[in-house]
């Protein structure tokens, strides 16, 4: 099913782009298709543009300006989920941006730049009315919890004062009388008594769990993954790590909350990374597909660092920004985090992390550095 619903969002797509390419209306296939306007339809945009950008660099361009104008249209489409609308817009965007440079199509790369300030700047009013709802419905709980709490206070009160005139209608009785009619009714006090008693420990309860305030959790941290960094270069990958125990143990630090964002960076054309791609998309992480240009630059560092930048900007409720790198470049961007208020953590290979790096960081969370690649260095040394 997972495949077959997969399928159907790639058709859509396709046909979309079909659409866009013959000049048609687009928004009537938008209006028959709400519910496929998704951020997984986002998701699969800038998957299935990497891969085709990677297999047919001829058509590339032509194909950029499709998707530009596809981007154009969905952003300015005004049914369905107006947040996923403008995802699935700035998926479109981004994803040519390594196509579409200033150099070679400086008309286009304008275009798309200012389509991307328009469209981070209505995200960011989504947000913000995203949150004040948030808090308005938070106020209006608590305002509730407070007036149950009032009454049950006032209902405890009572039953103190009805138990304390059972207990003294029943020693009265005792004094009194002992005849068998008076001992059915002291019986039947003293039952009415014990589940008043465990009424009263019930309010007393509820009355001591109400004044908890709930945990309410945020999706506040994101990740970002230097798979270069991680096998240790291109000309002998190495792969004997586990995404999955990197995001366990970032999961059990405090300081993490949700994770709202993963993504890793990597010429994924690679034949040699396909090892890593069933638990890239277990885990949710989001592939950013990087063609290095120059030898003499990492490109994948350089958009690394500017989309952590632009999510620090454009998304106030991310406070926690986890690096897996252990590049020294990086330093001075996880200073220029702590200026924005943020929180970074760095997670490297033992013994292999820049110290000015591990020192700028909130927290470092070791991955053990791997055997073979320690096996290699000591014979290196030997020989």
């Amino acid at each position: 099913m997972p495949n077959e619903a997969a399928n159907q969002e790639q058709n859509f797509l396709v046909d979309l782009l079909r659409a866009t390419y013959q000049n048609q209306e687009v928004y009537p296939i938008l209006q028959h298709n709400l519910s496929k306007l998704n951020d997984d339809l986002a998701l699969m945009l800038r998957k299935w543009v990497s891969e085709r950008f990677a297999k047919e660099p001829a058509i590339a361009i032509n194909l950029a300006r499709v998707i530009i104008k596809l981007s154009s249209i969905i952003q300015e489409f005004e049914q369905g989920k107006l947040a996923s609308n403008l995802e699935i817009a700035i998926a479109g965007y981004e994803t040519v941006l390594p196509i579409v440079t200033h150099e070679d199509f400086p008309k286009e790369w304008d275009i798309v730049q200012q389509a991307l300030v328009t469209a981070y700047q209505q995200r960011q009013q989504i947000f913000s009315i995203t949150i004040s709802e948030l808090r308005e419905q938070t106020i209006q709980t608590q305002s509730q919890i407070n007036t149950l709490t009032e009454q049950l206070q006032e209902e405890l009160k009572q039953a103190k004062l009805q138990v304390n005139d059972l207990k003294t209608t029943i020693t009265q009785l005792k004094q009194e009388v002992s005849s068998s009619k008076s001992t059915q009714e002291i019986t039947f006090l003293i039952a009415e008594l014990e589940e008043l008693k465990q009424r009263q420990i019930r309010v007393e309860q509820f009355t001591s769990m109400a004044h908890v305030s709930p945990k309410i959790e945020h999706f506040n941290t994101a990740i970002f993954y230097d798979i270069e960094n991680l096998t240790m270069g291109r000309s002998n990958p190495n792969f004997n790590f586990s995404l999955r125990q990197i995001q366990t143990n970032l999961e059990n630090t405090s300081l993490v909350n949700k994770i709202a964002i993963q993504c890793a960076y990597a010429d994924w054309s690679d034949s040699r990374l396909r090892l890593l791609k069933n638990e890239i998309q277990e885990l949710g992480i989001e592939a950013i597909q990087i063609f290095d240009y120059s030898h003499k630059r990492n490109a994948a560092d350089m958009q690394l660092a500017i989309d952590i930048m632009e999510f620090a900007q454009s998304r106030p409720t991310l406070q926690v920004f986890v690096i897996v790198s252990g590049d020294g470049a990086f330093a001075a961007l996880a200073k220029k985090l702590h200026e924005y208020g943020k929180t970074v953590i760095g997670c490297a290979y033992e013994g292999q992390i820049n110290r000015v790096l591990k020192s700028v960081c909130d927290r470092f969370i070791p991955i053990p550095a791997p055997e073979a690649k320690i096996k290699e260095i000591v014979i290196a040394s030997k020989i």
